[in-house]
Formats: structure tokens, sequence, C-alpha cells
């Protein structure tokens, strides 16, 4: 329904909208007469203009040619990157044979099974001066205790709980453990990077070694990355290098009762006809470190995962990398503390780099922000 005013027989709404848009033009003409508008205005416009694409489309024909001759000469190139990173794979293998016995040795002080020399336990600490003259000036005072203490001083097997430290050390792990995990965790005796035969696909493989133990069976678990070192035919470009695409777990043979991958729930049922309840046992999922070997499987028939899916995928390839590049290598400074301390001070110091070139007009105050070369 219209509403008509007495004067015209006019629409009332009708004429507010003339005068709306009356007033929209006059403001219009008002704006666009202002100089600083305008000016703001072919500004924009200009930014517009000026985008790399834009600016691809406004030329010829045949320098567009020549632009789709180097995007050619480009995949070839990302073609030879990817042969490099074979040949680095092949350098990597060399090397883990090399490095085997050292671990090897690791292993065997870690457990307890040897026992290591007076030369081969000898470090030189940074603080060794400043130890050793506040040792000195100890000793005369409590040289007698110290003895005393020295001979009530428990001599455990190798070094205790040694893989299981770290898990709590490194905070990408211990968000998967829970506390039912860490008694199963201690019996960890070792963590080994397996990488894959000459002529072979690219891959790695995880090999968790535990002690004889009262959960599961299996001395050995094993969980396999599997790489791929080639451009992508769909997005050429993109290769920056062997990535993980997907990866395989084992079967850990639980001991009765033993299995922290599952909880037992009990759950009530009515009966439709007779109407009677009965309670029911029912097996569901348990979170658990060890569920790290029944991964989630990368689709590989084209249909896309969901978001969490894709995340949890993304975090399984992050941590299977961490245990391949930092921990396995170096265990020992991760037990320690000191490979974090030296993660914590890489990031600080990128952050401090910002900040600095912030208030560079202010002045440099933080001179000392120390970057660890190595990470």
């Amino acid at each position: 329904k219209h509403h008509f005013s007495s004067s015209d027989g006019v629409p009332s709404d009708s004429l507010e909208a003339a005068k709306d848009a009356s007033t929209q033009e006059k403001l219009t003409d008002q704006v666009m007469q202002n100089p600083q508008v305008l000016a703001a205005l072919q500004e924009r416009l200009e930014n517009v203009s000026h985008t790399p694409s834009s600016y691809i489309e406004t030329l010829p024909k045949a320098v567009k040619r020549r632009i789709n001759a180097l995007k050619q000469l480009q995949v070839k190139c990302a073609h030879i990157e990817a042969k490099f990173y074979e040949e680095v794979h092949d350098l990597e293998r060399k090397y883990a044979a090399l490095y085997q016995p050292l671990f090897d040795k690791r292993r065997e002080f870690i457990t307890g099974d040897v026992e290591p020399t007076d030369a081969e336990s000898e470090w030189h600490s940074e603080n060794e001066e400043e130890d050793k003259l506040a040792g000195d000036v100890k000793n005369k005072v409590v040289i007698a205790e110290k003895e005393a203490a020295t001979a009530e001083e428990p001599n455990p097997k190798g070094i205790p709980e040694f893989w299981f430290t770290i898990f709590r050390n490194v905070d990408m792990l211990s968000e998967l453990v829970q506390e039912y995990d860490e008694p199963i965790l201690k019996h960890l005796q070792d963590i080994k990077v397996k990488f894959s035969d000459p002529g072979q696909p690219m891959s790695f493989v995880l090999e968790f070694h535990f002690e004889p133990n009262d959960y599961f069976t299996n001395s050995v678990l094993t969980k396999t990355y599997k790489m791929k070192s080639e451009p992508d035919k769909a997005d050429p470009f993109s290769f920056e290098g062997p990535e993980i695409v997907d990866c395989d777990g084992c079967t850990i043979d639980w001991k009765k009762g033993k299995n922290v991958t599952v909880k037992t729930i009990k759950k009530k049922q009515k009966h439709k006809g007779r109407g009677t309840v009965r309670t029911i046992t029912k097996q569901v999922p348990n979170d658990s470190f060890f569920n790290f070997f029944s991964p989630l499987k990368a689709s590989g028939d084209g249909e896309s995962l969901d978001e969490d899916s894709e995340f949890t995928l993304a975090s399984d390839f992050e941590i299977g990398h961490f245990f391949r590049e930092r921990i396995v290598p170096r265990a020992v400074l991760y037990f320690t503390g000191e490979a974090i301390e030296d993660d914590d001070n890489f990031e600080e110091g990128e952050e401090g780099e910002e900040e600095e070139l912030e208030g560079d007009e202010e002045g440099e105050e933080d001179d000392d922000v120390e970057i660890n070369p190595k990470v």
C-alpha cells in the first residue's frame, strides 16, 4: 500500500526517494570538487593499475609469448632442482652410515650396557673456571662431607628415562603424551632414522626401540614417511624441495587390557518393544601418543580432506620431520635443554631484529641479542 499526501496525489515514499537522490547528487558534486579527494582517488586508481598482473595484461602479445617461454625454462629449472635434492638424499644416506656407529655407542651409554671411559666422559664446560674457583673454596670447608655424600650417592644404570625426558622437554611432543603414556615411554631405549635404499622411492623410517615391557610385545615400533621430490604437474612453480606426502604406521601388539589408544565405556540401551534396559561396554578411541603409529592417511583419490584432518596430517608430517632433523641427531642437547634454549634464542633474535629496525631512530639498546648461527 502507498500512503498519498493530500497536496499533489504523489506517493510520499516516492517523494522521499527523490529528495534522497537529489541530496546524494549534491554531496557527490561537492566531494568531486574537493582537490584532496580527487588526489586520493587518483592515487588509488594508479595503485590498482600498477599491480604486476594488470601490468602483464597491458603488454603486447609478442612480449607475453616470450614470458611464456621464460615460464617453460622455469619449469625445467624446477625439474633440475628435483634431481639435485635426490642427490642430496643419497648424500644424507651416505653420511647416516657414518653417524650410526656414534649413535650405537650413544645407545649403549644410555642403556648402561657400556660404561664410558674417563677420556670419553671428560667435558669442559663454558663456566669451568668459575666452577673450579668456587669448588676450591667449598672443598676446603666441606671435603669430608662431600666424600660421605659421594659414598651414599646412587649410581643407576645408564641414563634413566633419557628419551622420555626429551618427550617431556619438547613442547611439540609433550602435547601428545598423556599421563598413562608416560610409564610406557620410560621403556623407550632408542630412536633411529633409516633412509630408503638407492633406487627406491624417497622415504625415511623412524624406529622406536623398546625394552621388554608389560604393555606390548613389539621390540620396535615404526613410522614410515613417504616423500616426493618432483614438481607438481598442476603447480610446478610451488616446488621448494622434497616434501612428506604420506605416512604409514605399524600394528602395536598390545597385551591384554594394556591398550592405551582405546578406552572402554559403559552405555545403556533400551529395547524398543519390551522397554527393558541393558548396559553394554564399548571401546572408543582414546587420546594417546601411541596414535602416532596409526596415522591418518593422505587422500590419494583426489578427494579433499576436511580442515581438521588436513591440520592433523600437517602436524604429523611436522613431528616426523622434527624427529629426523633435530631430535635424533642432537638427542643429548634436547635431554639437557640446551637445544631448546638455542631454538628459543633464534626465535627471540628474529623478533628482536624487527624491533631494532623499527626503533632505529631512537637508538639501539638491545645489542646483546644472541643468535646461534648453528640453528
